[in-house]
Parts: C-alpha cells; structure tokens; sequence
C-alpha cells in the first residue's frame, strides 16, 4: 500500500492529520493536473477543492487495484468533466483577467518546475491536443503507469499506449518548432 492509500485509510479511521498530509502529498501535481482540463488556473484550484472536499464529505472507497495518486487524479478529472459539463463550454475571461491569470499560472509553474528544459517542455505541452498534453502530464509529471494513466482518462492501455507515442512525436515537432534541442532532453 502507497503512502497515499494508508494516509486515507488513516484519515478514514478519523487521524485528521493524515488529510493534511493528503492535501500536502498531492494539491500541486492535481492543481497543475486540472489545469489542463480547464485552463484557468483559478478554476483549477477550486476543482482540486473541490475534489479534495469529495474525500472528506462522501468518504468515497478506494481500490487497491490503482495507486492512491491515479484513484486520486480520477476523481479529480470527473470533478473537471463535471463542472465542464455544467458551464458548456470554456468560461470566457476578461481580457485583463487573462494576463493576470498568465502570471500567475507562470509563477507557481515557475516554482514546481524549477529546471528550464522543464518549463520548456511544459509550455510546449500547452500547445498540443488537449489528450496528448493530458498523456503526457500524467506520464511524466505525475509518473504514473500506462495502466494507471489509461485508468485516470478512461481509455484502454493499448490506447494510452498509442496516444503516447503520437503525442511524444507532436511535442518533439513543438519543442523543434521552438528551437529546444530535443535530443539533449534527460
């Protein structure tokens, strides 16, 4: 069991602690998660609230067939569908709130991804498909297995497999397009 699945098992048991250690084990990497789902990064702190408020008010189950982080990120992507069900489509934003918003946004990416090819790589990710960037995310930032990653989008593992490859190609052609020297990448 993950450190993830015996903290909720202990928060379940009531040690209030072990939710503060949840949030803290996990609120940047879903934030930054969801962000990719909605693109507004204020939106994607409510909806990591909001998940988070889910564990504590509906105490949902976990299945040890998944890591704590992939049952974790699910809940988290259903909380994003959801809401962006509810609105219909993206939020429209006031041009003067979108700067602010991009400054943010850099910021705290700034601070979790401290390495430049990182930050490269990550404003890279934001121009591909939404399904390649969310591939990749889970992948490689959040380390998740293919099974695990197909299990958080709701694909097969052949799928995920598939669908990384093509979007390894399109952030390569980006990252080219921009200059960055793919090959040095580690």
């Amino acid at each position: 069991m993950d450190s993830g699945a015996s903290n909720y098992q202990r928060y379940l048991a009531g040690d209030d602690d072990a939710l503060v250690a949840l949030v803290r084990d996990y609120k940047d990497g879903l934030l930054l998660f969801l962000n990719r789902y909605v693109r507004n990064l204020s939106l994607a702190e409510e909806l990591t609230e909001d998940t988070f408020f889910r564990l504590v008010t509906k105490r949902p189950r976990f299945s040890p067939h998944y890591s704590f982080k992939t049952w974790l990120y699910t809940i988290g992507r259903n909380t994003a569908l959801n809401h962006l069900k509810r609105a219909g489509r993206h939020p429209a934003l006031p041009l003067d709130s979108l700067e602010l918003l991009r400054r943010e946004e850099e910021s705290l990416e700034l601070g979790y991804l401290r390495e430049e090819q990182k930050i490269q790589v990550h404003r890279a990710l934001s121009q591909l498909k939404p399904d390649y960037s969310h591939v990749l995310y889970l992948k490689f930032f959040a380390e998740l297995s293919n099974q695990e990653s197909a299990k958080v989008m709701g694909k097969s593992k052949r799928q995920i497999e598939n669908l990384l490859y093509q979007a390894k190609q399109a952030l390569r052609a980006e990252l080219e397009q921009e200059g960055f020297d793919y090959d040095g990448l580690s």
